[in-house]
């Protein structure tokens, strides 16, 4: 009896997800009162699952993933990975942001270098050089390493700031909304480098996005918010298509135009706003 229980132990601490969001709430205090901006956050997320958030402006996505990346703390319920509270930033998970964020005074090698560098400082030199010169070709860039971030275009500046979080091998890799100011090819050429390193290095990704399209395209599941305040999740999807994926074989599917349809009607349905449609 023992031996089984401590068998059905083992299968059930297997099964804990990777990513658990779990009632999180967070609420600020503004001069009028309590401004409710999420409320009973739940999702758990398994490792190496690409999750898309999606919803209206104000909806509380960029104030989730700062829970989820430790820059913010819930006002209620917590975020764990692998069953340990975040309570702050960590190597663990790093963020690309829509800005890139890149230091302006430092070449393209040196702002990769300046994250390896915090995150490995027991390395040796030649080997964090390694490490940044891999990820730079893996995103195509070792030949403008030299340059400065304002002599390289829109696309190559988030290429960077991609090598740069995958440089420190995240357990978590989190996209605010990463391609949302590129042109329209660039954000597609940058879809597929996305999708491939991901299938290569198969992080856990949690991203933001506008783009429905962008979403079916990359995610394994799409998760809908619903309107703000009190912002809660609407309703989760599970994109149906096989991966590696083709963009041309996907549009050619009838479930493509049906789930978009069906994220289309949510947005601009009352499911996305339950409060405004009793």
């Amino acid at each position: 009896m023992t031996n089984l229980m401590t068998v059905s132990s083992q299968i059930q601490v297997n099964r804990e997800p990777y990513l658990r969001i779990e009632n999180l709430s967070k609420t600020y205090s503004t001069p009028k009162g309590e401004y409710p901006v999420l409320r009973d956050i739940n999702l758990d997320i398994s490792e190496g699952e690409f999750v898309c958030l999606i919803g209206h402006s104000g909806c509380g996505k960029t104030t989730l993933i700062n829970m989820v990346s430790g820059f913010a703390q819930p006002t209620g319920g917590s975020v764990q990975i692998k069953g340990q509270t975040i309570t702050a930033p960590g190597p663990d998970r790093m963020v690309v942001f829509q800005g890139y964020a890149l230091m302006p005074w430092l070449t393209v090698f040196e702002n990769v270098y300046l994250a390896v560098q915090a995150v490995f400082p027991q390395k040796g030199q030649s080997e964090k050089h390694q490490i940044v010169e891999e990820h730079l070709r893996l995103v195509g860039l070792w030949e403008a390493a030299q340059k400065y971030p304002p002599q390289i275009s829109g696309g190559m500046k988030q290429r960077v700031a991609i090598a740069r979080a995958l440089a420190i091998r995240p357990e978590v890799l989190i996209l605010d909304e990463p391609f949302g100011a590129l042109d329209a090819i660039t954000k597609e050429e940058l879809q597929e480098e996305l999708l491939r390193i991901w299938n290569d290095h198969r992080c856990t990704v949690l991203m933001i996005t506008h783009d429905i399209d962008e979403a079916l395209f990359l995610a394994d599941r799409l998760v809908l918010m619903t309107n703000g305040p009190a912002a809660t999740i609407g309703q989760v999807i599970d994109i149906p298509f096989a991966r590696p994926r083709d963009r041309e074989r996907i549009l050619e599917d009838p479930q493509y135009y049906r789930l978009r349809n069906q994220v289309l009607a949510y947005l601009y349905g009352s499911e996305a706003n339950p409060e405004a449609h009793p």
